[in-house]
């Protein structure tokens, strides 16, 4: 049986347009008609909390699937910037996920969902240490023996998990497969197209992160973390305020260039894995994808239509991802 290609993605006319796209896919409308797959995984969950080797603390949820007496292995799923666990397409996709007989984990990234008060230092992109090392644990506590282990990541998230597939083999993660939709190629390019693009997505990203910067100077009131007119700055302003004043990096081009995957950094990449992103996507150019130089391990599938992670396929809102990505997994399954 064949896999689900990009290419299979054929939503109705009315959707075939990748703002409409994006904007559904964070509706309030769209999380009222998904709230059956968000009870599906967040009953019967297991909150965890992972204290790292240098301190840093993160939560993530274990949910047990219930279909087979034996699971088909251990699903990691990775939010993106400014999402977290809780976010309508992780949760729709460890729904189809537990469908399908996986267990499912899901990690927060720090200072995302209610864990800002865990740490005093921000989040930044370049955290990779401590995200391997919480994928390491996560492996450790919930994996059954010899059962297979997965990976996907969404925006951010797929950057991350990228990031982490090219860590696996010196960390000893056991990846089966990898699937990062839309993720992160080229952050330069990735803060240009934010920049260029309509004012909504820029206003978007812009007011969740300044709500969580303030949020975490309320809980740390002794921190000088941004003054009021750092945080009137736009994308590329507060950005460069924060990597000069709470990173080592000491210049935004320095930072950026340590998470980017562009170019020839995946070429080395070992662990089987597909890269889905769309022609129409309003924040990551696609551009980006097509100069990658990948190893045959890497399946790369650019879609006509889906905006930002959205590939809402009905009007049910619904994502082409969900099978999508449960195909994949279950065909490694079957591999291993």
């Amino acid at each position: 049986m064949s896999l689900p290609r990009g290419n299979d993605f054929q939503p109705p006319r009315l959707l075939r347009n990748g703002h409409m796209q994006t904007m559904l896919s964070s509706s309030s409308l769209r999380r009222l008609l998904l709230r059956p797959l968000a009870r599906k995984v967040n009953e019967g969950s297991e909150n965890v909390r992972f204290t790292l080797s240098d301190g840093v603390r993160l939560t993530g949820a274990i949910t047990r699937q219930k279909v087979r007496d034996k699971a088909r292995g251990l699903a990691i799923v990775y939010h993106g910037w400014e999402g977290s666990i809780d976010s309508s397409y992780v949760l729709q996709t460890g729904a189809s996920l537990l469908d399908a007989g996986w267990d499912v984990f899901r990690l927060n990234f720090r200072d995302h969902g209610d864990t800002h008060h865990l740490n005093v230092g921000l989040f930044h992109s370049c955290l990779i240490n401590e995200v391997v090392e919480a994928t390491a644990e996560a492996i450790a506590r919930f994996r059954a023996p010899d059962a297979p282990v997965t990976l996907a990541g969404f925006s951010l998230g797929g950057n991350f998990a990228l990031r982490v597939a090219l860590r696996a083999p010196d960390s000893k993660l056991p990846l089966a497969h990898t699937i990062a939709v839309c993720p992160v190629i080229d952050p330069h390019a990735g803060l240009f197209s934010l920049e260029t693009a309509p004012w909504m997505y820029e206003w978007y990203f812009m007011h969740k992160w300044r709500g969580s910067l303030k949020r975490k100077q309320k809980l740390y009131p002794q921190q000088d973390y941004f003054t009021d007119e750092d945080l009137r700055q736009g994308l590329r302003g507060l950005t460069r305020v924060q990597v000069e004043r709470h990173t080592e990096f000491g210049t935004l081009d320095a930072y950026l260039d340590g998470y980017s995957v562009s170019g020839e950094r995946l070429a080395e990449l070992k662990v089987p894995t597909t890269i889905l992103t769309a022609e129409d996507d309003p924040v990551i150019p696609v551009k980006e994808f097509r100069e990658l130089t990948l190893p045959p391990e890497v399946e790369l599938d650019i879609a006509p239509y889906g905006g930002h992670c959205s590939f809402i396929e009905n009007w049910k809102l619904r994502s082409f991802t969900d099978g999508y990505i449960t195909a994949r997994f279950n065909a490694a399954a079957d591999r291993s």
